[in-house]
């Protein structure tokens, strides 16, 4: 469910029919100007020196041009070629005026590039019904591939704000902690759209205790991100009233309080919220119908960190509850939104936990994360992900 801006409507230049008359004749250039005298909003512009009808043209910009096919010193059928190969004219519609009725003539014109032919001087009704009905068709090219030009413009902006919103998303996730670091820590963060609904993070509370929490707003898009970087900066904020932050249920119910789905645009989270006190090595750990952690031991063994819990925003009355476990000396700790095993393969099927679980255990010290990001990608048989995926590793 994305929530993206409405763009603002596109705006199309009004456009009046302008004719453009090449004939060295002034007669036919004043019979021509008086058929079309009475026609509202029309601009009629006669030329009669064939040697700078590309000039006028580019100048006037003519949504059709009446072109006589015989002049003095010029080639009428060259001519027509010209127009086609001048930038300004290229799609111009041009009739062809001749006093030739032959049908090699026309075929010759048609070749070169005339939209139509009529022998001159004709009746007053089918030239400006010609003229109307070419003038027309242009103005709704030209109307056409402005709209797409403003298009074109606007996506570029939204493209540019999207790309600034996500490296505004990415600029909230915490730095990989090194080796030195009581508890290593790394993570991958890849967007299935320019702008997902995942967030995550760890920061101390004290010198020994570490909160990790990791959540998934439903949907993608520009409202998906709001929420997720809202609730996520409230965590790192810790302005949730009358909160121990230590306590991870009570963290689950002031969010459940701060973030009600009416409130939200329908919108809710997952999110699994845990403290690890590195000197105990106790971790306690809430869930708000978030996957379960994963807990990989030094001897390569896992196992999951299962504890129900309701979506966030959904259920006033909603209850968290705690679950506590110690972790053994060189145990890895893996929190996950669901896009990382939540994949399908035509014959495979879909991913189980226990098949991730299995991956995570694999991954190792010398493989690490980018090893879990290419196996879950050989078991969907492609690089791009369906939803988000996000993975913190913990060593503990």
């Amino acid at each position: 469910m994305s929530n993206t801006a409405t763009p603002a409507p596109i705006s199309l230049t009004e456009h009046n029919i302008k004719v453009l008359l090449v004939d060295d004749q002034r007669i036919v250039g004043e019979t021509i100007r008086r058929m079309l005298a009475d026609i509202p909003g029309l601009e009629f512009k006669f030329c009669s020196d064939p040697t700078i009808a590309l000039q006028e043209a580019d100048v006037f910009s003519p949504t059709v041009i009446l072109q006589d096919l015989v002049m003095p010193g010029v080639d009428g059928i060259e001519m027509v070629r010209a127009f086609r190969a001048n930038a300004s004219t290229a799609a111009t519609p041009l009739i062809v005026l001749s006093s030739k009725e032959e049908a090699t003539t026309k075929a010759e014109a048609f070749a070169a590039g005339a939209n139509d032919y009529l022998v001159k001087l004709p009746d007053k009704l089918e030239i400006v019904a010609r003229i109307r009905y070419h003038s027309n068709a242009y103005i709704l090219r030209l109307q056409r591939d402005e709209a797409f030009a403003a298009l074109e413009e606007q996506q570029r902006v939204i493209a540019q704000e999207l790309a600034e919103a996500a490296a505004y998303v990415r600029s909230l996730l915490p730095a990989p902690m090194e080796g030195g670091s009581p508890v290593p820590s790394d993570w991958r963060f890849i967007t299935s759209t320019s702008l997902g609904g995942d967030s995550f993070g760890y920061h101390w509370l004290q010198p020994d205790t570490l909160a990790i929490y990791l959540l998934d707003v439903c949907g993608h898009g520009v409202g998906a991100a709001l929420l997720s970087v809202s609730a996520i900066n409230t965590i790192r904020n810790h302005t949730l009233p009358d909160t121990d932050f230590a306590m991870p249920s009570q963290v689950l119910s002031a969010l459940n309080r701060a973030f009600p789905m009416e409130k939200q645009d329908g919108k809710y989270f997952t999110i699994w919220y845990g403290v690890l006190n590195t000197t105990t090595r106790e971790l306690r750990y809430a869930s708000g119908g978030h996957p379960p952690a994963i807990v990989v031991s030094a001897g390569g063994d896992f196992h999951r960190l299962d504890l129900p819990g309701v979506i966030i925003g959904a259920f006033s009355s909603a209850q968290f509850t705690d679950a506590t476990i110690t972790l053994d000396p060189g145990s890895k700790l893996f929190v996950y939104s669901d896009g990382c095993y939540e994949v399908f393969h035509p014959t495979s099927g879909m991913m189980t936990l226990d098949q991730f679980g299995g991956i995570l255990a694999a991954s190792g010290s010398a493989k690490g994360l980018d090893h879990v990001i290419n196996e879950v990608q050989e078991w969907q048989d492609r690089p791009e992900f369906e939803d988000d995926f996000s993975l913190i590793q913990l060593q503990v």
